[in-house]
């Protein structure tokens, strides 16, 4: 009998599944995109059936089924936090406790529920629910999915049950815990409030801060360091939480923080000032900081030449980039799932190796698949769907239809590129895109402004192929998951004059400062992705095609989606989204769809208030 284990991530944020048959990873996917709510939390139906459909597989079927933390230790770091700090907390804690009271202690007993509904069967038919750690999940997702036989873990994000930052060594087929930081001391949820403080949505725009940091400058980084974190010489550290709200209270940050900055936090969606990005800057550069000093310590303590990522601190890319030039370690691999939806795969791969103690063979590349392990759709279901809603489309074979495109990019258009199965974690990877040409001066904020509908500052990621990677960035090895921030080569670049030198904060967008100077950032940096062949033959042939007409093997990639709306699954998303924006082409697999030709679109009412802006 086959070994079929779902693992299940959900009710905190970014719910999904993942199903391993026999140690292969078959399928994973977030709920977020089929429930078009954007880091759903809820029970990961949508996500479970899909799993079980790509694997052809019945409820019945499977052999374990594994959720990706402990709730009950997590219920009583709550109350051991609450006691800790009271009386401070007493209205945080009128909410939280009832919700726990009524539902999240009986996590096993509506999951049970769940499942049985999906798989219609009796709930005493399901197979045994077990529970893994949520950082051995993390650990799990990182070592067992990279291409290492050994390595030393690194886990570091808000907060699992105790646990925020966790070091593993991971050989073969096991994992062993080396040591842990705890609750409420935690990088991510600093991170976080920083977040919070500058305007942004907790657990949803770390990536701003990063993304802003570079038009500021560190001047409050000394403060920091003097009053809110104390970080010794070996990386770990503790924070002085009566700066902070987040352990018992409904905010991040207190009156406290407040006053050592200057004033309350910035309005969400007010303008942004030098202020927001000089703090950017400066807590960016703190958290790599100490990143740095933890990898010290882990490649002395363990004597690995090569270390693993996860946890939702792994994603801050710009952190990863300094890693791998600056750590001692020769080679990092960071998970792409990074966060919490990573832990369905994590706690699903911890069974396979670590409780049934199944043997493990490193693939050369990782046992990812690239990422690509969500729904795919074929010709037909895209075909019946246009002829249903009378789209008017073109069907090209695969050379005919790059090198159209490669001609439409270099004139500017901005299409929407549709093709095999949906990725798995946040970023779109040449599965669900959107695409533009990165030597358009324009192509930022064209981008920004009329298809993502977000703010003007975010930076753009450059798709490359892998095999001249060299050739335009300062990266020398694969970033095929888009979670290493390297430079842009010195010879790409363009000479500042010095009035534009002089330019402060979003101003410095206005200078072009490479060849490719929609995805060269402020600081001449790019989040790069490399593009590979053996992974993504249509997104390589794309990217080939597009060099062979121009001598550029580079396009801007961004994900399939406005702002606040998770990445696009289906087709029915794909062509709402391109009908609600200025997207000039989309292309369905092998069918490629024009804005001008198309019909008139009934979309009644305000769609861009239909999402929650992130």
């Amino acid at each position: 009998m086959k070994a079929a284990i779902l693992g299940i991530s959900a009710y905190y944020h970014d719910s999904a599944a993942a199903l391993l048959v026999d140690g292969q990873i078959i399928a994973a996917a977030q709920e977020e995109r089929f429930s078009r709510k954007k880091h759903d939390a809820g029970f990961p139906s949508g996500a479970v059936e899909y799993c079980l459909r790509e694997g052809g597989l019945d409820m019945s079927d499977l052999t374990h089924i594994v959720f990706y933390d402990k709730p009950l230790l997590k219920f009583e770091r709550l109350l051991e936090t609450y006691l800790a700090f009271a009386p401070r907390g007493f209205k945080s804690f009128l909410v939280a406790i009832p919700i726990w009271l009524k539902e999240k202690l009986f996590l096993k007993k509506t999951m049970r529920s769940e499942l049985s509904r999906i798989g219609v069967i009796e709930e005493r038919d399901l197979p045994p629910l077990m529970f893994t750690y949520h950082h051995q999940s993390h650990a799990a997702s990182a070592f067992f999915a990279s291409p290492f036989e050994n390595a030393a873990v690194l886990c570091m994000d808000g907060v699992g049950e105790w646990a925020t930052s966790s070091v593993w060594t991971g050989n073969g087929n096991r994992l062993e815990a080396q040591w842990q930081i705890d609750f409420p001391h935690s990088l991510g949820l600093l991170y976080s409030a920083f977040t919070y403080y500058t305007g942004f949505r907790v657990n949803s725009g770390e990536y701003k801060l990063m993304g802003l940091a570079p038009y500021g400058e560190p001047r409050y980084a000394d403060l920091i360091r003097k009053k809110l974190i104390d970080v010794k010489a070996d990386g770990t550290f503790r924070l002085d939480m009566s700066y902070f709200d987040y352990a018992t209270g409904l905010t991040m940050t207190n009156q406290r923080f407040d006053a050592l900055f200057g004033g309350p936090p910035r309005a969400p969606e007010s303008e942004l000032t030098q202020k927001e990005m000089d703090i950017a800057r400066s807590i960016q550069l703190v958290i790599e900081e100490i990143i740095l000093r933890l990898a010290e310590t882990v490649h002395r303590e363990t004597g690995m030449d090569q270390l693993c990522l996860a946890g939702g601190v792994a994603l801050n890319c710009v952190a990863n980039g300094r890693l791998l030039r600056e750590s001692p370690f020769s080679d990092i691999w960071i998970q792409p799932a990074a966060g919490d939806a990573g832990g369905a795969l994590g706690a699903a791969l911890s069974t396979w190796h670590e409780y049934l103690g199944q043997p493990r063979q490193a693939q050369p590349r990782d046992s990812m698949r690239g990422a690509y392990l969500g729904p795919r759709y074929g010709m037909d279901e895209i075909r019946g769907y246009l002829a249903a809603i009378e789209a008017p489309f073109e069907e090209l074979e695969d050379p005919e239809l790059f090198a159209k495109l490669a001609g439409e990019l270099d004139q500017g258009k901005v299409v929407g590129w549709f093709q095999g199965r949906m990725e798995y974690g946040p970023r779109a990877l040449g599965g669900r895109s959107i695409l533009g040409d990165p030597r358009n001066r324009e192509m930022q904020s064209v981008m920004n402004l009329k298809i993502k509908y977000r703010e003007s500052f975010r930076p753009f990621a450059p798709a490359v192929k892998a095999e001249r990677v060299a050739e335009w960035f300062e990266l020398d090895q694969a970033s095929p998951y888009m979670l290493i921030v390297a430079d842009v080569v010195q010879h790409r670049r363009h000479a500042m004059q010095e009035q534009d030198r002089q330019r402060f904060g979003i101003d410095k967008l206005k200078v072009p400062r490479s060849e490719i100077p929609a995805v060269t950032h402020v600081d001449y940096s790019a989040r790069v992705q490399t593009v590979h062949r053996e992974t993504n033959p249509r997104f390589h042939g794309l990217i080939g095609a597009f060099e062979q007409r121009t001598g550029c093997p580079v396009l801007v990639n961004t994900s399939f989606n406005v702002r606040g709306e998770p990445i696009v699954m289906s087709p029915e998303h794909a062509y709402r989204c391109f009908m609600r924006t200025e997207m000039d082409i989309l292309v369905l697999e092998n069918g490629i769809l024009y804005k001008d030709q198309q019909p008139e679109f009934d979309d009644s009412g305000d769609w861009q208030n239909e999402f929650e802006l992130d």
